[in-house]
């Protein structure tokens, strides 16, 4: 039973995140831990390894369809900075977990920041149309705006989340669509880097591995299903979604909160 509901929850979640570019772990990451099914680094690292592969599919198709929205001028240094920034969330991950003996602490601090990029985004997006937005070129601006959001990934285990779209719109001016394909773009190579960290430290966690074929497969198949519902609906539809299920994740990262402190 426990397979099932985290089958759905992760093919729930990578369909969500296809459509908004928000990966899934930003929805992934605090229903499992609100379910308390593992512990937090468990569920943090399954959480990457499960966005990391819809990314993948995601990527892949893009650019084997012709049709790719990303800008590799601005991708591509978002994408470096990206991996730099997800390899420093990683082991900050890891000294915080460290200084605590209570994991609950760790899974706190996670919630708490969680809900703070949560909120701002939901925020932002509500008077996006009011706010003045820029066209960043340079390459070095590029590669620091990609390590701020890679370290925040790997951090917060969700892939990237919110704060990517966010970023896309005020920095780079760029459309909803176009902003949610280049944020999976950046969100590979953030977990691609966090989990090769895991990998090479030997950091990863006590996991089952039925478990993780399991979530890296829903998150594959909600990638593919996102992508195609992603092309039939328009920009208002997908503005909905993503604030909706802003606030949705907001009272699940109070509830979190609450359970871990």
């Amino acid at each position: 039973m426990i397979y099932i509901l985290v089958v759905l929850i992760c093919f729930g979640a990578s369909i969500v995140g296809a459509i908004c570019g928000i990966g899934g772990g930003v929805i992934i990451k605090p229903v499992l831990d609100a379910f308390g099914i593992m512990s937090v680094s468990a569920i943090s690292f399954l959480s990457g390894c499960t966005v990391l592969s819809m990314t993948t599919y995601s990527v892949i198709k893009s650019k084997m369809s012709g049709a790719s929205r990303i800008d590799q001028k601005i991708g591509f240094p978002l994408a470096i900075g990206a991996a730099v920034g997800g390899i420093v969330g990683k082991n900050l991950f890891q000294i915080i977990k460290g200084m605590s003996s209570d994991p609950n602490r760790v899974g706190a601090v996670q919630a708490a920041c969680l809900l703070l990029v949560t909120l701002g985004t939901l925020i932002y997006t509500i008077k996006k149309n009011k706010v003045k937005t820029y066209q960043v070129k340079s390459t070095f601006v590029c590669i620091a705006i990609g390590v701020v959001l890679g370290i925040m990934s790997s951090f917060l285990g969700i892939g990237g989340g919110p704060i990517n779209l966010v970023v896309l719109f005020f920095f780079f001016s760029m459309d909803t669509k176009t902003a949610a394909e280049n944020s999976l773009y950046v969100i590979f190579f953030s977990q691609l880097a966090s989990l090769l960290v895991s990998l090479v430290t030997r950091t990863v966690p006590d996991i089952s591995i039925v478990m993780l074929i399991l979530m890296v497969c829903g998150g594959i198949g909600g990638g593919a299903a996102g992508r195609k519902i992603n092309k039939k609906i328009d920009e208002k539809t997908v503005d909905k979604l993503f604030m909706g299920l802003m606030v949705v994740i907001i009272l699940i990262n109070v509830y979190n909160i609450y359970k871990f402190m």
